[in-house]
Order: C-alpha cells, then sequence, then structure tokens
C-alpha cells in the first residue's frame, strides 16, 4: 500500500520544528545568578573574667585502716570451750567483753592450791613470830651480853615471811591465769578475722583472732611536695589542722569534689614525715572519729576513697578550666571585635581540673575555652556564653 506524501512529510515538519524552538528557549536562557559563599566564623565558648578568693583543695586517694588493730593470742594453754556470738567475722564487741573462753577448771584448782599455799605461809610466819618472842624473853631472863641473830630466829623469820611473799606471789599468778582463760580487748570494736573455734586447743602465743577499734579508722593520703605547700600541715602546738572531705562507691559517691556532699569528714592528723624516694611523694594521715560519721553509713575498713583536702585561700585570683590553658602557658582571649587574642598569664597553680591564674587577665575580659583545632592570632569567632547567648 503506497503512503501519500503529505502524510509522510508532516510528522518530519513537526519534529523539526519542535527541534528549532527548544534549541531557541535553550540559547535565549539567562544564566542563574550565584549568590556568594558565606562561612559563618567558628563558635567557642568562653568564661568572663572575674577574680575572687580561691581554696585551693588537693586532691588524693587512700584506703581506709584501724587506728588500733590487735592479734589477739592465747596467754594460757587449754581446751577453747566457749565462744561469743560476736566471734565472727564482723562481729561487734564491747569494751572487755568476753569474747572466747578457754576451759578454767586447772586453773580454778590452781587457785585454791595456791590460796592453802598462802594460809600454811602464814601460818608458819605467826609459829615462828611466836617463838622468836620467847627467844628473846629467855634471854632478858637468862643470858647475858647481846644476843646473836641467830638466838633470837631473826633468819627464821626472814625465811618464813619469803616463803609467804613467794606463796602469795604464787596466788597472784594463778588468779592471773585464771583471768587469761577469758580472751578480751581493752577497746570496744568489731571482729577482722577468726582462727580457732569451740573444742580447739590452743597453746600460749597461739593467735585466736584479729580485731580492730570502731572508734576511728585512718587513710594514708599521698600528695606531691608541691601541693603540700598549699596545705597548713599540722605542727606541734598547732590546734587547726586541715578538714578532709572523703568518698567511696560504699557511699555511692566516687568523687568528693563537691565538699558539701561527701559523706564522711576528717582531719589531717600528721605527716609520715619523710617522702617517698621513688614517687617523690609525701603521705598524710587523715582521722575519721567514728562521732564524725553519719548515722549508719560508717566508713568500712579496706573503702578504697577519693579525698579533698581543704587547703589554704588565695584572694585576687581567677579559676579556669585546665583545657583553656595552651601548652605555652597563655590563654586566648576574645576581644571587643570578635577576634581570638594570645595573652600570657601568671600561674599560681594548675592541676588536673583547673588552672589558678594570678594575673595577666583583666576583669571582664572573655577567655576562650574551646579555640578551634587551627586558630591563630586575630582569626574571627562567634562567642557562646555559658548562658548560651551568642553574639555575632
Amino acid at each position: 500500500m503506497r503512503i501519500p506524501f503529505p502524510k509522510l512529510v508532516l510528522p518530519l515538519l513537526v519534529l523539526i520544528a519542535g527541534v528549532l524552538v527548544t534549541s531557541a528557549l535553550v540559547r535565549g536562557r539567562k544564566p542563574p545568578e550565584r549568590a556568594p559563599r558565606i562561612i559563618p566564623p567558628p563558635m567557642v565558648r568562653v568564661q568572663e573574667v572575674e577574680y575572687s578568693t580561691v581554696r585551693l583543695d588537693v586532691r588524693s586517694q587512700g584506703q581506709v585502716i584501724p587506728r588500733t588493730e590487735t592479734t589477739i593470742v592465747a596467754q594460757v594453754p587449754g581446751l577453747i570451750t566457749e565462744v561469743n556470738d560476736a566471734f565472727v567475722a564482723g562481729g561487734f564487741f564491747r569494751k572487755d567483753e568476753t569474747i572466747a573462753r578457754i576451759d578454767p577448771t586447772d586453773y580454778r584448782l590452781n587457785v585454791k592450791n595456791a590460796e592453802a599455799g598462802v594460809a600454811a605461809a602464814r601460818l608458819r610466819l605467826a609459829q615462828e613470830e611466836e617463838e622468836a618472842e620467847l627467844a628473846r624473853r629467855d634471854w632478858q631472863d637468862l643470858g647475858t651480853g647481846e644476843p646473836t641473830a641467830l638466838v633470837l630466829r631473826e633468819p627464821q623469820l626472814a625465811q618464813v615471811r619469803a616463803e609467804l611473799a613467794s606463796a602469795e606471789a604464787s596466788l597472784q599468778k594463778a588468779r592471773t591465769d585464771l583471768e587469761r582463760t577469758r580472751l578480751r580487748v581493752p577497746y570496744g570494736g568489731r571482729v577482722r578475722e577468726t582462727f580457732v573455734d569451740v573444742g580447739q586447743y590452743v597453746a600460749p602465743g597461739t593467735p585466736v583472732a584479729r580485731v580492730y577499734a570502731t572508734d576511728a579508722v585512718e587513710i594514708r593520703l599521698p600528695v606531691t611536695a608541691e601541693d603540700a605547700a598549699f596545705l597548713d600541715l599540722p605542727r606541734p602546738g598547732q590546734e587547726t589542722r586541715p578538714v578532709v572531705y572523703l568518698g567511696g562507691d560504699a557511699a555511692g559517691s566516687g568523687n568528693a569534689a563537691a565538699s558539701g556532699d561527701a559523706p564522711w569528714t576528717g582531719t589531717i592528723v600528721r605527716t609520715e614525715g619523710t617522702i617517698d624516694p621513688t614517687t617523690r611523694m609525701m603521705t598524710l594521715v587523715a582521722r575519721v572519729e567514728a562521732e564524725e560519721t553519719d548515722a549508719g553509713a560508717a566508713l568500712p575498713v579496706g573503702l578504697f576513697t577519693e579525698a579533698v583536702i581543704a587547703g589554704r585561700e588565695v584572694s585576687g585570683v581567677v579559676r579556669l578550666p585546665r583545657g583553656a590553658l595552651r601548652d605555652d602557658d597563655t590563654v586566648m582571649i576574645v576581644d571587643a571585635e570578635g577576634k581570638l587574642r594570645t595573652r600570657p598569664v601568671d600561674l599560681l597553680r594548675v592541676d588536673r581540673e583547673t588552672a589558678i591564674v594570678s594575673g595577666g587577665l583583666e576583669p571582664g575580659e572573655l577567655v576562650c575555652l574551646s579555640p578551634p583545632d587551627v586558630s591563630t592570632d586575630g582569626m574571627e569567632v562567634r562567642v557562646q556564653r555559658p548562658d548560651a547567648e551568642t553574639r555575632e
């Protein structure tokens, strides 16, 4: 079948016309206007300089140890026949309370025998004194000259008096041995560990238990010599002692930085007097008395604690975060034009968290706390104050 010429050419003409119109539109389009790209300056956090009075606290760590700890040993031999309910690890006992008992039967018999010996010695002394009096009278009636000591029975009297003293000493020893069958301690405290039980034979010197007093505990706190210079350490005749704020995991507070929140407080009572040749640190000893702890929150022996020791107060200084300090003892401030400027400062003290600045900054200046990774003197920045206010 033959296609008419108009039908064949008409679609081709429409296609060519469409291409020409599209090409004309593309050529006549104006290019879009490009706005200049604006990169905002980096934002930094700042702290306004304000001079104030700061307490130079010193941080340390240590383990709680008893102030008084004793290993009870048997002083007389025998069989353990009785133990107190407190004779277990962690048990509480009162001052002079019997916590264990050695069989006292033989020692009671020894006391009876010693009492009989004393009575016999007293009888012999009374008889000898009577004999000596008779001898003296006989000599006065029948003798001439001065009588000898033997005639007056003075040696015999001395002998029986010595025998009486020996008998009394034996009685005292028997009573002491009987008393030593009661195992007790001259203070109130807790049992840390027991080594014997009922039915066990003990010899003199056998360890029975290890106990400690609960009236006070101590913590050995190592500090550097530089940090010790900020503390008023105890001296002879000095009444005031640095306060120590303590916290530990047992109290649910592993950080005692906030002294008001510390569960325990104590005082520095002494220093150990020497500097460790290996660590170059000196050791302070803090003591926490029983009355200084909260009810039901006694400081457990063996607890590892964080400690903050209250130091001296200094005025006219600025406390900055440690991160605001650069390696060369300088800080960066933001000037009135919003540009970073490097400023050398006088440092009084630097620790893990803070830097104490004693000079080099003017009140009201803004110290950059978070400088950009790449920063230069004169770099423009935006300021974010602690109250979230932003200055362009």
